[in-house]
């Protein structure tokens, strides 16, 4: 018959050992320091249906719209090619509203909110530093233009990527 050690000594052996101990502090150090902000929003129906929205918030959102399939350029802020910040600059100015350049001009140039609603700007990068800017456009999507080789489309934020690198949110338009 196997004989098995009692459950004190199994316990006194796995306490005991000083690198179990450690691994499992750092893992909950690691758990407990957690900053990832989470992305709050609240829909007022449907993306661009009008429900309780702004007119500015309409226009700005079909602005977005307007050019979606549009490629992807570094600095472009034209039809022929948006990047994220050129595409919010493109929208808000539409109806009069002049923003920075830069996503992380505008980052810092708008009071941040709490709550996201359709038409508001999300911000996303590292530390303090925002490095992309998309339109929120109600139901957990966004429109903004991606990056390099592809063009301005609609995402989804329940993406890790963009969940992990949330910044923050502002509203420009009222």
């Amino acid at each position: 018959m196997r004989q098995t050690p009692s459950t004190r000594s199994c316990r006194q052996a796995t306490l005991s050992h000083p690198g179990l101990l450690f691994i499992g502090l750092f893992l909950l150090l690691l758990v407990g320091c957690s900053t990832q902000k989470a992305i709050v929003t609240r829909d007022d129906g449907p993306a661009i249906d009008g429900n309780n929205l702004s007119i500015d918030r309409i226009l700005v959102m079909s602005a977005a719209k307007d050019a979606l399939g549009t490629p992807y350029q570094w600095g472009g802020s034209t039809p022929r090619g948006y990047d994220c910040s050129g595409l919010v600059q493109m929208a808000y100015g539409k109806i009069g509203i002049s923003l920075p350049r830069t996503s992380n001009e505008q980052f810092h140039a708008l009071e941040e909110i709490d709550v996201a609603r359709p038409g508001d700007l999300l911000f996303f990068g590292s530390g303090s530093h925002a490095t992309h800017v998309g339109i929120y456009m109600g139901d957990r999507q966004m429109i903004h233009a991606p990056g390099s080789g592809r063009t301005v489309s609609v995402s989804s934020l329940d993406v890790r990527y963009w969940r992990k690198h949330y910044l923050g949110a502002a509203a420009p338009a009222d």
